[in-house]
């Protein structure tokens, strides 16, 4: 009895074995040859696998990726590593079911180490990607899957995507183009370029400029997200966002060139354009010009207008016969009170404050201007300091 359940527990075991097979190589740069042409170690792997699956790249180097689609059901791998150190590193690939791990890192006996190199990766084009680098540059075309990766300080090219993106880099520029993509994209210090895109894509750098140009939604739905951009020290560049936008920089100016919907804008330190909204408006800077164009029907009353300047001058074109409820203010110090006014192509009221109010030390008066046009549905509050108000007919 006890010998025939061993044998059956046996039998059961290597039919498991059998249905996830296990294809595992530990490998040692020292172990192979240099290229003596190229002055370089170079390791290189295939395996079979099937559309859909995984790989996970876990490279505890700084080495650049670079991962291409191709129409081949396998994954290739060339690793080519140079410097000093470069024969003590080992590669591990292993690949369990569905699959793929490969783990690198430096074997040696230094604290630091000279090493530099790429992994050059094809997979086939219906596949998923994991990375981690501790500090390349990533370049990633034609693969349709689920992207998620981050590397220590390089920058990422991106393109010919599909899928779903997380992606992040410590301190590189990111380049996304012609692709069809929900997800993510950050940086900690580089610039961000989103162009010729179809997806939902949040966009954000702490201290790069971020340029969005023809992103659009799928076609066919009815409804989609609103473009998220912020940066904590650079330029935002929106082409269009047809569901809206919410755009934040901490010192930079913002251009957009069309949005429906809304317009969420600010910023610490910079102008802030706006060419085309049909929609409503919030935009706010501590230290420049505001300019913003409405358009659409005059008579909706979903195109609210609040707008604010700490120091620049504001102006705002409008359709005629707007419908509005006018709050403007203009406060100015001694040194600026030749340079204020409010000039409008709209009847408004006008009134002006007779003494100097003191405000942190300093003192102030205010020109207050006050309307109810065309049925007043919309509340329009325009503040600025030192600066202008421009009310335009277009």
């Amino acid at each position: 009895m006890k010998l025939k359940t061993l044998l059956t527990l046996a039998l059961v075991s290597m039919l498991l074995i059998g249905a996830t097979p296990v294809n595992h190589s530990y490998l040692k740069f020292a172990d192979f040859d240099y290229d003596h042409d190229m002055g370089d170690k170079k390791i290189s792997k295939n395996f079979t696998v099937s559309p859909g699956e995984k790989l996970e790249l876990d490279l505890e180097i700084g080495v650049d990726i670079k991962i291409v689609g191709w129409d081949k059901n396998e994954v290739a791998i060339e690793a080519i590593l140079k410097g000093d150190d470069a024969e003590d590193v080992y590669v591990d690939f292993n690949q369990s079911g569905d699959e793929i791990v490969v783990h690198a890192d430096y074997d040696g006996y230094d604290n630091s180490y000279n090493i530099d190199g790429k992994f050059t990766v094809n997979v086939p084009s219906k596949f998923n990607v994991k990375f981690l680098t501790m500090g390349g540059d990533i370049d990633i075309k034609r693969v349709n899957g689920k992207l998620y990766g981050k590397t220590m300080g390089g920058d990422l090219d991106l393109s010919e995507l599909g899928g779903e993106l997380s992606l992040t880099t410590m301190g590189g520029d990111i380049d996304l183009r012609n692709s069809d993509v929900d997800g993510k994209v950050k940086t900690m210090g580089g610039d961000v370029t989103v162009e010729d895109v179809t997806g939902n894509v949040d966009a954000s750098s702490m201290g790069g400029d971020i340029k969005q140009r023809n992103v659009k939604r799928r076609s066919g739905e009815s409804v989609g997200d609103e473009v998220h951009i912020s940066t904590m020290g650079g330029d935002i560049d929106v082409d269009e966002a047809p569901y809206g936008a919410k755009v934040k920089t901490m010192g930079g100016d913002i251009n957009v060139n069309k949005v429906d919907k809304f317009i969420d804008a600010h910023t610490m330190g910079g102008d802030v354009v706006i060419k085309s909204v049909d929609g409503w408006v919030k935009a706010k800077t501590m230290g420049g010009d505001v300019d913003v164009k409405v358009i659409g029907d005059p008579q909706s009353d979903e195109k609210d207008i609040t707008i604010t300047s700490m120091g620049g001058d504001i102006k705002v074109y409008l359709p005629e016969k707007f419908s509005m409820d006018l709050d403007l203010e203009i406060k100015y110090d001694r040194r600026h009170e030749d340079d204020v006014e409010i000039v409008s192509d709209f009847d408004f009221e006008e009134k002006q404050s007779t003494e100097w109010d003191r405000d942190h030390g300093r003192k102030y008066k205010y020109i207050y201007g006050a309307g109810k046009l065309n049925g007043a549905k919309n509340k329009v509050k325009i503040h600025t300091i030192n600066g202008k108000i421009h009310l335009i007919q277009i």
